[in-house]
């Protein structure tokens, strides 16, 4: 039989949960990412996470054992930055970190802090310093028409502790609650996210390769590529049982890439 391996051109790889936990690195997953690259394979890593710049989730990868450039590395902040650029937008209002503003600024976008009166669009990703104020201005602002955009949906993210803490999905609800307008998701499940990153590997047939159904698998049975579900992070085998989609193939570890 082939080995998996050798099957796919690029491999997309989900992050926490896949290759790290935090700030402990998953065992195995760096000699699995090291097997494909001396295959010849090409890796990309994938985030929804629009917080940190590429360079710094490059930099959280090597801690990992996982060296990477910023350049292999997608976020759904650049994801965005590109989406909006290529559709001529000049100026937006942002509740969002670094990341999101990084790479908004860098695609030649106005960044319109305090309370503009107008901007082209309203992006929201995650931000743990968002305040009423802020959510408020970015909701008056998509009510004036602004479009309304989000680095994705996840609606939480896991604390240190186990416990979930609201992600960029709550905000985004909060501004659609008041607007009665819905968010352009770019993040996985969407496919935007996805399509950049194979973009970004030189294309070929992709793995995704990830720990969560609704998300990393849900995004690539979207597209019609083959995943790779491992159970290294959020998903557990029996919630296989009851799920709306199923990945391509199930490993308890990224071991399976190894030969």
């Amino acid at each position: 039989m082939t080995p998996l391996r050798d099957r796919y051109d690029a491999f997309l790889f989900d992050l926490d949960g896949v290759l790290y936990r935090g700030d402990e690195p998953i065992p195995g997953a760096a000699a699995a990412v090291s097997a494909l690259r001396e295959a010849g394979r090409r890796v990309v890593f994938v985030t929804n996470n629009s917080a940190r710049p590429p360079s710094v989730v490059a930099a959280h990868l090597a801690a990992a054992g996982v060296p990477a450039t910023p350049e292999e590395v997608v976020t759904s902040a650049g994801a965005t930055a590109e989406l909006l650029s290529g559709r001529g937008c000049r100026s937006a209002f942002v509740v969002g970190e670094e990341g999101i503003r990084e790479a908004l600024a860098g695609a030649g976008i106005e960044l319109r802090d305090g309370e503009p009166d107008r901007v082209d669009a309203v992006v929201v990703g995650l931000d743990r310093e968002a305040d009423y104020t802020k959510l408020r201005t970015a909701s008056v602002l998509v009510d004036r028409g602004a479009a309304f955009v989000g680095t994705n949906g996840d609606a939480s993210f896991p604390a240190p502790d186990g416990s979930r803490w609201p992600g960029a999905g709550a905000l985004l609800a909060a501004i659609a609650t008041t607007s009665g307008t819905e968010a352009e998701i770019v993040g996985k499940p969407h496919p935007t996210l996805l399509r950049a990153a194979l973009a970004r590997a030189g294309g070929g047939r992709p793995l995704v390769v990830g720990d969560r159904l609704d998300t990393d698998i849900a995004g690539a049975a979207g597209l019609g590529w083959d995943s790779l579900l491992v159970l290294t992070g959020i998903t557990r085998r029996e919630d296989l049982q009851d799920a709306a989609v199923t990945p391509t193939y199930v490993a308890e570890d990224l071991s399976i890439l190894h030969g």
